[in-house]
């Protein structure tokens, strides 16, 4: 997903692009949660709204239940949405201040025309009580709920027309840490109920963790690692994926104290102009002129299902500085 810069007021001409998502490619099996994970501006969210169509992708293809959805039309993409749902991150901002709970969560209902509105008003107030709330709070407005009350009416919502797939992008961020816990055990507790699918965005690794099977890593708009839960968080291969889990505080002193903690360098490349080779090597501290600065590293098998875009991984975690600073000769370069 590239977004044009033009330049004109009248007759526009495109001078560049800001490479939002570039060259991305992932799998997410059926009943699965896949946790994304990266810093702001790392493309996230805008991959999200790609996946289910909110955003027209620049190109590449997008598969969802075996048919390709990359090219139908509003009319066509209809039916296909109601399979697909997404809980925003804000709470606050993704309901309606002007209208009450009851029309929110039934809206779903009315645009694909499922049921009366007898029967629309039953099946909201039945979600209610699935999420956590009281059918009686069908007629307040949402300034009368707290924040996580917000987002399980948000859950409610997506669930309205029993979707196969629900994009959660960082639906816990905005809330207190008791909370959190809350909306993470009742999508976990949903996603067993109902047979859900995740795509779960956040910043917190210790969230992702606990909630996601596979866990995706990204930086600059690209795949820089891809893994199983258990397996990223305690042999990640990547240097970005290993500064991050550094900056984790570990509650044990003992397993803190033999950290040694990645501080990375200077600030993150500017999207329009990316830097050559690996996004990553101006910031890493284990790049090498002439590899790194040169040839771009393509997402390859490091481990059972284990996949990350580095020429010269981390060989067990967590590294010494030395290690960390002075890597061993490649075994496979890629270019």
């Amino acid at each position: 997903m590239h977004f044009p810069i033009t330049r004109g007021i009248v007759f526009q001409k495109q001078v560049a692009a800001v490479k939002a998502v570039d060259g991305v490619s992932f799998s997410v099996a059926r009943g699965e949660t896949l946790g994304i994970v990266g810093e702001s501006g790392c493309g996230k969210s805008t991959l999200a709204r790609c996946v289910l169509r909110l955003l027209d992708p620049t190109g590449g293809k997008i598969v969802f239940d075996g048919h390709d959805i990359t090219n139908l039309s509003r009319a066509e993409m209809r039916p296909v949405r109601r399979e697909m749902m997404m809980v925003f991150q804000d709470p606050y901002a993704s309901l309606n201040p002007r209208k009450r709970v009851g029309f929110t969560i039934a809206e779903p209902l009315e645009v694909n025309g499922i049921g009366t509105a007898a029967e629309q008003k039953r099946r909201v107030q039945e979600l209610l009580e699935v999420v956590g709330l009281s059918p009686e709070h069908y007629n307040r407005f949402p300034h009368e709920f707290s924040g996580g009350q917000r987002q399980r009416i948000g859950v409610a919502r997506a669930l309205a027309v029993n979707p196969k797939l629900i994009v959660c992008d960082e639906p816990v961020s905005a809330l207190d840490v008791s909370v959190q816990a809350q909306i993470l055990n009742l999508l976990k507790d949903l996603q067993r109920e109902f047979g859900l699918t995740y795509v779960f965005i956040a910043h917190d690794l210790n969230v992702v963790r606990h909630i996601s099977d596979r866990v995706m890593v990204m930086y600059l708009g690209k795949v820089a690692e891809l893994a199983n839960d258990r397996e990223l968080y305690t042999n990640p291969r990547h240097p970005y994926t290993g500064a991050l889990m550094s900056a984790v505080p570990a509650p044990n002193p003992a397993l803190a104290r033999q950290r040694k903690p990645i501080v990375l360098q200077g600030d993150v490349p500017n999207p329009i102009n990316p830097p050559d080779g690996c996004r990553f090597h101006p910031r890493c501290p284990r790049s090498r002129e002439g590899l790194c600065d040169v040839d771009e590293p393509q997402l390859r098998e490091l481990g059972a299902d284990h996949f990350g875009a580095c020429h010269l991984p981390l060989e067990h975690w967590p590294m010494s500085e030395e290690e960390l600073k002075h890597p061993a000769e490649p075994s496979i370069l890629t270019t």
